[in-house]
């Protein structure tokens, strides 16, 4: 892969070409934007670039095919005046050929570091220690800090990755300040993030911030498509994912492996219409039920996340169905033109949206968000689960007939 074909950023690539064109590549970087919008891979590539022997520089590409054909409406926040000038740029990449790059390729490049809250089972003291949630200041401190000092031993730069740095914890983003405002000439920090506000203000002002924009539901539904997904399910996987198209292609593979997410949401949406206070701690459990089948089906999937992480996955993905029902609700009683997210089960949306009014529906949708901190706060998740749906099942619902 390469820079230039990172999946439908191109303005913030564009950032990073201009920088490099100019010389003046940051020393740290604090790459902003939705989970799966693709800020690891253009970190990886763009940590390829500046590993690079002989970086490539060419004209923009024919017919500009990379910033004004192309990729040129992926991105929901692009604008027609910043493609053109982008579109007239030069474009900057590794040369893929030279020994830098065929060891960055085979994961095997003495400069480049890839830090994420799970290497604590390989610190000194981490052996025996259970998942994290936040990004544990020994993982900092043996990954980051005592590896910066260290002069690069194969290529004229260092570069570090942080993955969820959103989990830095407040001493963890204390001891990188002093690194983030004085790094050695030769290093380069580069900062994943999905809430910016979660960052300390003196960790902000030391990086540069370069923003990634959610994906085009369009786009994301032929990514999904290319697969051999069900065009019904891609449509929805799409819709659900709000713009993020690596959240999408993941449901998509459950969906293919068996997991039957697809069929569990709808399930989901049924029991939500028909939701009355007596069911309510019976449905959650069905659900955490649900949960449990969706992560199991993750952790064979992906081998390289712990456990703790692949339930708070699933349980969020349950979460965000429950939100997305309200929201259509919501949006339909205020603008029936509106698209669904549960398209296929329109019925019963609109059901739904006869039984509360789009103030309620509203509150609701905020119970789930809240159900999602809560999640990520690690909070157990059966309360949570109670508590959603003892709350919305106690919300005022209209008299309305029993949908046959």
């Amino acid at each position: 892969m390469s820079l230039t074909a990172v999946f439908c950023q191109d303005r913030a690539i564009g950032v990073l070409q201009r920088a490099f064109a100019a010389s003046r590549a940051a020393h740290a970087y604090i790459f902003a934007g939705l989970d799966g919008v693709g800020k690891y891979k253009t970190a990886r590539e763009w940590a390829k670039v500046l590993l690079c022997e002989n970086p490539v520089r060419s004209g923009p590409a024919p017919g500009g095919e990379l910033f004004g054909g192309r990729d040129a409406k992926c991105c929901v926040s692009t604008g027609g005046s910043e493609q053109d000038r982008l579109k007239a740029e030069l474009q900057t990449d590794s040369c893929g050929a030279c020994d830098s790059c065929l060891l960055f390729e085979g994961d095997s490049h003495p400069d480049f570091v890839h830090v994420y809250k799970e290497l604590i089972f390989f610190t000194k003291d981490g052996k025996n220690r259970a998942a994290p949630v936040d990004l544990p200041i020994d993982v900092v401190r043996e990954f980051l800090l005592e590896k910066v000092a260290i002069r690069p031993t194969h290529a004229k730069r260092r570069v570090f990755v942080v993955s969820e740095a959103e989990k830095l914890n407040a001493s963890s983003q204390n001891a990188l300040l002093k690194v983030l405002e004085e790094p050695p000439h030769y290093c380069t920090i580069i900062l994943l993030c999905t809430r910016l506000e979660q960052l300390l203000p003196t960790t902000r002002s030391r990086c540069q911030i370069v923003r990634f924009g959610p994906v085009d539901k369009d786009r994301i539904i032929t990514l999904l498509a290319g697969t051999g997904l069900d065009p019904r399910k891609a449509q929805f996987f799409a819709r659900l994912s709000r713009g993020s198209a690596g959240q999408a292609c993941q449901w998509a593979k459950l969906e293919q492996e068996g997991v039957a997410l697809f069929e569990a949401k709808r399930a989901v949406v049924a029991a939500l219409v028909k939701l009355a206070l007596p069911d309510a701690l019976d449905l959650a459990e069905r659900l955490l039920n649900d949960a449990k089948a969706i992560a199991a089906g993750w952790a064979a999937l992906d081998k390289t996340v712990s456990k703790t992480d692949i339930n708070r996955r699933a349980q969020r993905t349950i979460l965000q169905i429950i939100i997305s029902a309200f929201h259509d609700a919501m949006m339909l009683n205020v603008d029936p033109e509106h698209p669904l997210i549960h398209f296929d089960q329109a019925r019963e949306i609109a059901h739904l949206a006869g039984r509360i009014d789009p103030e309620q529906a509203a509150r609701n949708v905020d119970e789930g968000y809240e159900a999602l901190r809560w999640i990520d706060a690690n909070v157990n998740e059966k309360l949570i689960f109670e508590r959603l749906l003892l709350r919305v099942a106690t919300a005022r619902f209209y008299n309305v007939p029993s949908l046959q």
